[in-house]
């Protein structure tokens, strides 16, 4: 990360946390460089860390709670088959009534979904420390929209969010807009004025901002005037997840199977409440109650192919809703850059596989790459301008690998030139260069 103050020392009270759908990352000042910012290895030499969490069944409280995992290893641990509960894409419980509800942990445990986001933030504040001192003082990113369309509801989620970073120690907290903060990383390169699209697309939300950036504006501490308009939709890299598996998977479960035929009747289409919970990351859980179980056992009538219903069963009794969404995150990485891939789902029935080519994928996700370059026109003509003033397309969050969703996007502004960021740090790195200018003193 460039330095954003080559005359002084920073103060060493503070970090930038961009606390992700999918990864986290933190960046604090450098003591090796004076006036400059680094980012945190979180996790070995990673500086980025998978946002999750995984509760154990077993062993004791302590001092920080509940015996947990995160990161990599939440996820290892989950992989592996140890008994306890995987907890993923917290950041969507914001602006939810689930927020304050409390959840089967695994080992007879209960714990609120805010005490769970704000075990991860403690983690990352703890990782954030320099010289043994955790930072006090910190700035954290928020996407334009936590809730679309929805002011109540959004402000709800940030102070949420904020109430959870006070609660582990933070005693002055900040906010910036994400895509801003990528525009602030873009800026270290731009030789010159520009307007620049920052086009953020993660695994809750794809957010766009346009703004004025320039070698004569960076040192700027209020950026206001510059950043002209923002954008964005709840729409990002865990609905094409979800898209992934209720078309490319849970087919082979039921989802929009028929009912059997029986005399003077029409085939009923099978119900779909459980494949859009199946297919949901924080909802995959609700689907393990006793009751569910028992009212979806009972429903083996409704299925015309009772190889579907069996299916089901035994992603419900052996609990396995996490790994079919997990692999329906590997198949869309898979076929991101092109080609096709095989779904194997031999843990579900032997020799159950099925085919995955990037043309599904694109059917199953077209409503949503359409919804999110519009967001992106959106942006621009909130600032009175149209594509060709774009001087350069910034395109920054880890669902920017789609490479169809990249090229969409890329195909509304032709004349600007496109420039790909990190796809997991440039938000903290921004995020940590404005931290930087506002808690230099």
């Amino acid at each position: 990360m460039a330095s954003v103050s080559s005359s002084s020392d920073l103060p060493r009270d503070f970090c930038a946390i961009d606390f992700g759908t999918s990864n986290s990352a933190v960046a604090v000042p450098d003591p090796q460089r004076p006036g400059a910012m680094r980012l945190v290895a979180l996790e070995g030499a990673h500086t980025t860390m998978p946002t999750a969490v995984f509760y154990f069944a077993e062993g004791r409280h302590d001092a920080d709670g509940p015996p947990r995992a995160f990161g990599r290893a939440a996820v290892a641990a989950y992989e592996e088959g140890t008994d306890g509960r995987l907890m993923r894409s917290m950041k969507s419980i914001l602006g939810s009534s689930l927020i304050d509800q409390v959840t089967d942990a695994g080992g007879g445990r209960g714990v609120k979904y805010i005490d769970m986001l704000s075990g991860y933030l403690k983690r990352l504040r703890r990782q954030a420390a320099v010289d043994g001192v955790e930072p006090r003082r910190v700035v954290l990113g928020r996407p334009v929209y936590f809730v679309d369309e929805d002011p109540t509801r959004d402000a709800a989620a940030q102070h949420s969010l904020m109430t959870a970073a006070r609660a582990v120690g933070f005693e002055e907290v900040q906010f910036q807009f994400e895509p801003i903060a990528a525009a602030f990383d873009y800026e270290q390169q731009a030789q010159r004025e520009q307007l620049v699209l920052v086009a953020d697309i993660g695994g809750g939300t794809s957010d766009f901002s346009l703004v004025r950036v320039g070698p004569d504006r960076v040192s700027r501490i209020d950026r206001r005037e510059d950043i002209l308009s923002n954008h964005g939709v709840h729409i990002a890299g865990t609905d094409f997840d979800r898209h992934i598996e209720l078309t490319g998977i849970l087919r082979e479960f039921g989802y929009r199977a028929m009912g059997p035929t029986r005399a003077g009747q029409t085939p009923r289409e099978v119900p779909s409440g459980i494949y859009f919970d199946l297919a949901t990351w924080h909802l995959i859980n609700t689907c393990y109650s006793p009751q569910r179980v028992l009212e979806l056992r009972n429903m083996k009538h409704f299925y015309g192919d009772p190889r579907h219903h069996q299916r089901l069963m035994t992603v419900l009794e052996e609990r396995l809703g996490h790994e079919l969404a997990h692999r329906a995150e590997d198949a869309k990485i898979a076929v991101s850059g092109g080609g096709d891939c095989q779904i194997d789902l031999g843990l579900i029935e032997s020799g159950l596989e099925v085919a995955l080519s990037e043309r599904a994928a694109v059917d199953a996700l077209q409503a949503d790459i359409e919804r999110i370059a519009a967001a992106g026109r959106e942006t621009v003509a909130r600032a009175g301008l149209t594509p060709s003033d774009v001087d350069a397309l910034y395109l920054t969050g880890g669902s920017t690998g789609l490479r169809l969703l990249a090229e969409r996007i890329a195909a509304d502004y032709p004349s600007a030139t496109q420039v790909r960021g990190d796809r997991f740090a440039s938000v903290a790195t921004g995020l940590g260069l404005h931290a930087a200018r506002v808690f230099a003193q």
